[in-house]
């Protein structure tokens, strides 16, 4: 069956990047059409949505939510890939730091913080990707980015072989380094620091309780079960409001033409995308209100045009 269509929210195992799972999947439900919404490291488990078909055309959208994660740093040692998969760069034998310094420093990374992308990272400089530059012994200047901390929260403080282990949920911004905040933690505790451990706990809004494993996903296309899990396109993007459009105006608003938007129900309120709705409560596509000409134009049409 190749008819698959909506998010499907994949449990994605260590050992995979996302471009693994998305071939997995392609050859699990014999279809090409898959497109995944935020790169996670091979090492790195945990939430990744997968678009099918023509929500494909959303993932734009869903990369742009906020994701969350559990994170564990290990103080008194760094690497050069700020994970444990790299070499050492720096060693304290002896670290003494209290629960409450460890909190303190958490709140100071609250709000929007500047980074500078890790060298191993996918970061494009003069058309090479950071890593590849990195995996020839190279370093070159990286410009800071801004991204933003929605929480930060302490989880717990253990010690590991005879290291503090600092464990935080994080809900950040996209394009948030958690290997590079990790770093910067240890750096405000006045120690070297390095990421042990990542689990992305949410994306797009769907939860890691939610998510299917990979196996499982073959069960379910072996029981033809799949769609029950799916997201519908629509739901995927619950962020935007929701409006329906007054039928006489249907067939205008699918062929691509701006429409008043005087036919809009409820009333339009922000300027911005919006879900637009039938009489019927079928799903005709993204939206979005120009209030200075008071029109609605189609961004991404979801039904084809009445024969």
């Amino acid at each position: 069956m190749s008819g698959y269509e909506g998010v499907l929210p994949v449990l994605k195992p260590a050992g995979f990047t996302s471009h693994d799972v998305v071939a997995k999947l392609r050859g699990i439900l014999k279809m090409k059409r898959i497109g995944h919404t935020g790169t996670l490291d091979p090492q790195v488990t945990g939430v990744l949505p997968l678009c099918l078909g023509k929500a494909t055309r959303v993932v734009e959208y869903l990369q742009e939510l906020p994701k969350e994660y559990h994170a564990t740093l290990r103080l008194g040692i760094a690497t050069d890939t700020e994970d444990m998969t790299g070499e050492v760069t720096a060693q304290v034998d002896d670290v003494q730091v209290t629960y409450e310094q460890v909190e303190a420093a958490l709140q100071r990374f609250n709000g929007v913080i500047s980074q500078v992308p890790p060298m191993y990272s996918a970061v494009k400089i003069n058309g090479k990707r950071l890593y590849e530059i990195a995996r020839e012994g190279k370093t070159v200047e990286r410009k800071s980015r801004e991204v933003t901390i929605h929480e930060l929260e302490l989880i717990r403080m253990e010690e590991v072989d005879g290291l503090p282990e600092i464990s935080f949920r994080v809900l950040c911004s996209k394009g948030t380094y958690i290997r590079t905040l990790c770093v910067d933690i240890g750096e405000a505790l006045g120690y070297p620091s390095t990421m042990v451990k990542l689990e992305r706990t949410m994306s797009a809004g769907i939860p890691a309780g939610r998510c299917l494993t990979i196996e499982e996903i073959q069960q379910c296309v072996e029981n033809d079960t799949l769609s029950t899990y799916l997201i519908p396109t629509d739901q995927s993007i619950w962020n935007f409001p929701s409006h329906t459009i007054e039928s006489e105006q249907e067939r205008s608003v699918l062929q691509g033409k701006k429409v008043s938007a005087s036919y809009v129900q409820p009333a339009l309120k922000e300027e911005g995308l919006f879900r637009l709705y039938s009489k019927e409560e079928q799903f005709l596509g993204i939206y979005q209100w120009d209030a200075e000409t008071d029109t609605i134009t189609p961004k991404k049409v979801f039904l084809p045009e009445p024969s």
